[in-house]
């Protein structure tokens, strides 16, 4: 799964990367501690327009039905395995996936008495990660804003990342963003896979981070295990 990341990247070199025009209202960095229910950066494909965008999307999928947000269980992640069947996803995944970029995310072990120990998981060659992820904008059926919302894509985790979690965020190369995006035709079901053992790696953090108050880049630095 993927339950908290970290972005550093200004939106001017997010702009440029994706070759996406940025929003007004993007939410500002660095952010080490991104959590459910905050915003997030998101490029969106072109559509009609025929161009990327990076817009702000709040992080809990919000299904068409639910008559508030908070109407049912918070939706920050889309199993792959499952996203074309499941109401809430399955029209999301065919006309509205999306790139969510991060810096890292964070996954958790326990000790032997239990204790959470945080570890930050970034790729190998410090490239910006990927994940694939679906929006949808919902609206009250009883008037007031309109919310943009996402989760993001997990899979089962590779070898490697399999020794801390069971699941892991699906991550996308950069040839494949276009494809994920629906900019490169359609068959992009065989994207939603383990990344390559040799893509990401991970270290143990503070336990600073297990707070969802937690700020600064001392959060991803390294500790002794």
């Amino acid at each position: 799964m993927c339950g908290r990341f970290a972005l550093t990247l200004p939106v001017e070199a997010m702009a440029q990367l994706f070759a996406a025009a940025p929003g007004n209202d993007l939410p500002q960095g660095p952010n080490y501690n991104i959590c459910p229910t905050n915003d997030v950066v998101a490029v969106l494909g072109g559509g009609d327009t025929g161009g990327r965008r990076l817009a702000a999307l709040r992080w809990g999928f919000v299904p068409r039905w639910y008559k508030t947000p908070g109407d049912g269980p918070l939706l920050i992640n889309a199993r792959a395995e499952t996203i074309a069947e499941k109401p809430a996803f399955r029209d999301a995944c065919r006309q509205r996936r999306c790139l969510i970029p991060a810096t890292g995310f964070y996954e958790w072990t326990k000790d032997a008495d239990g204790a959470r120990l945080p570890w930050y998981i970034h790729r190998a060659d410090a490239a910006p990660v990927v994940f694939a992820g679906v929006w949808q904008d919902w609206e009250p059926k009883e008037g007031g804003s309109r919310l943009a919302t996402c989760a993001i894509v997990t899979c089962a985790a590779n070898d490697r990342l399999s020794a801390i979690h069971h699941r892991m965020p699906v991550v996308l190369a950069p040839e494949d963003w276009g494809l994920w995006l629906g900019e490169a035709g359609r068959g992009a079901a065989p994207l939603m896979r383990p990344a390559p053992d040799d893509v990401l790696t991970y270290h143990r953090v503070g336990t600073a981070v297990n707070s969802n108050r937690a700020r600064g880049e001392d959060l991803i630095a390294p500790v002794a295990v």
